[in-house]
């Protein structure tokens, strides 16, 4: 494999990334509201999509999808550490997630669980958060 590349997504662009979370059973509704920034990214050819939500020194890590035929590989670890490169440079000091399926990955990559009671009030006011997960997704956390 070469190395990750990452390109933020265009609004034009959003549309191709809700087919591929809304085949993924991911959140898609809000895509295009402030706020968010997503991005593809690419090994040779696509591996797969991911964003960030907010601003200040909290945000979302959202919309964390790895195309079915490049899973398996490490590709999802790798882009994550990406995100989470990206985050660093934009002054986030810690990542927050609410995830149904994916738990158990998240937490071999350092994402420990948190009451949701606990989320600082912006990420707490999320669409992500009031609306768009249900209440039994796990929640997780990560200092950077």
């Amino acid at each position: 494999m070469t190395g990750l590349t990452i390109t933020e997504l265009e609004p034009a662009e959003l549309a191709g990334l809700a087919c591929f979370l809304d085949a993924a059973s991911l959140p898609s509704a809000d895509l295009a509201d402030p706020g968010r920034l997503f991005f593809r990214f690419e090994a040779d050819s696509l591996v797969g999509y991911g964003g960030l939500e907010g601003e200040g020194a909290d945000r979302l890590l959202r919309s964390i999808v790895v195309l079915a035929n490049r899973r398996g590989h490490g590709l999802g670890r790798a882009l994550v550490a990406t995100l989470e490169r990206q985050a660093r440079d934009l002054g986030v000091r810690h990542l927050h997630l609410l995830t149904t399926t994916a738990a158990p990955f998240f937490r071999t990559l350092d994402y420990a669980d948190a009451d949701r009671g606990t989320a600082p009030p912006a990420i707490a006011a999320s669409r992500e958060f009031v609306a768009l997960c249900p209440a039994s997704a796990a929640y997780l956390v990560k200092a950077l």
